[in-house]
């Protein structure tokens, strides 16, 4: 680590309550995972705190006062991690660190037996939040957004990528005339956002959040975790207290190929903001690929009926 990154971390914790006199010799600061933010596991004076420091760029999609706000929310529902301190202007936040848990990934969702119950009744706690999120998550408006974005960067579209918004355009008139319930959503449920301690979850980074279809987290989790069919039926009969229906299976399945024709483009930002966490092009493809292998399975149109019946 830099002395300039520690220096920013400590003058960050000196502004917490019960750290203003920090001693710099008896910190201790990891790196934890990040894809687009810098993020430090902070031990000081026996307390242990997450601190995020945004990176750089991300101000151009990312409103963090609203996402301070829907945090501080998710919190109140007791599915986030206490935020200790937070600047709307800058997007730095520090949270109470949860000791005891695991930060999921995909292959850990297939190890740790009832994971995607867990995330179920996780989610559903989220959706129950007391209060609303601020932010209305709007889908193909986001997408026309991040399009635009990327018209003014150095970078292309996978091949075929416009024909299949087109194609998913019945999609949103559906979406449209068969709405789901606004709720307080993640938006961005990837599984490194999930922390499980066996027993119980906590979901963290809000930064995308905003009032969404419910079903929304549920179908996109279910793809970022790579959940099977039995995967899937044990999380949504998690989150509803039941089995579900054709219908709420129907919307979620939509929701996973829209939520990687959406993430395609987010990719194709990081590419050309030259990201380097990872091979964001590679990234981009594969989920856009995996959107057309979806909307093009016979069995996605017997979804949508039911959605639409």
């Amino acid at each position: 680590m830099s002395d300039e990154n520690k220096t920013q971390i400590l003058e960050v914790l000196r502004k917490v309550d019960g750290f203003a006199d920090i001693d710099d010799a008896n910190v201790e600061i990891q790196r934890m995972g990040g894809l687009t933010n810098l993020v430090y596991r902070v031990v000081a004076d026996g307390q242990s705190v997450v601190v995020r420091i945004p990176g750089q760029g991300t101000e151009d999609y990312i409103d963090r006062a609203v996402e301070i706000h829907n945090t501080r929310v998710a919190e109140e529902a007791g599915v986030a991690p206490v935020v200790l301190w937070a600047d709307s202007a800058s997007g730095v936040m520090v949270n109470d660190c949860v000791d005891g848990i695991v930060t999921m990934i995909p292959d850990l969702f297939q190890s740790r037996a009832g994971s995607p119950a867990r995330a179920g009744t996780a989610l559903r706690k989220l959706h129950d939040a007391p209060r609303d999120f601020q932010f209305r998550f709007e889908l193909f408006a986001m997408i026309d957004d991040y399009l635009s974005v990327l018209s003014g960067k150095d970078t292309d579209l996978p091949e075929g990528y416009h024909k299949v918004v087109s194609d998913a355009q019945p999609i949103k008139q559906l979406l449209a005339e068969q709405p789901g319930t606004l709720v307080p959503s993640h938006c961005d449920p990837l599984c490194e956002n999930f922390l499980d301690d066996g027993t119980r979850m906590w979901i963290v980074d809000f930064e995308y959040s905003g009032m969404n279809d419910a079903l929304w987290d549920l179908g996109d989790l279910s793809v970022e975790a790579g959940l099977t069919a039995e995967q899937d039926i044990e999380m949504l009969t998690a989150y509803f207290r039941a089995p579900p229906t054709d219908a709420q299976m129907g919307r979620m399945v939509i929701y996973k190929a829209m939520c990687d024709l959406l993430w395609t483009l987010w990719g194709l930002i990081q590419h050309a903001d030259g990201n380097p966490a990872e091979d964001f092009w590679a990234y981009s493809v594969g989920r856009f690929e995996r959107c057309k292998s979806l909307m093009t399975d016979p069995a996605f149109e017997r979804h949508v009926a039911a959605v639409r019946g």
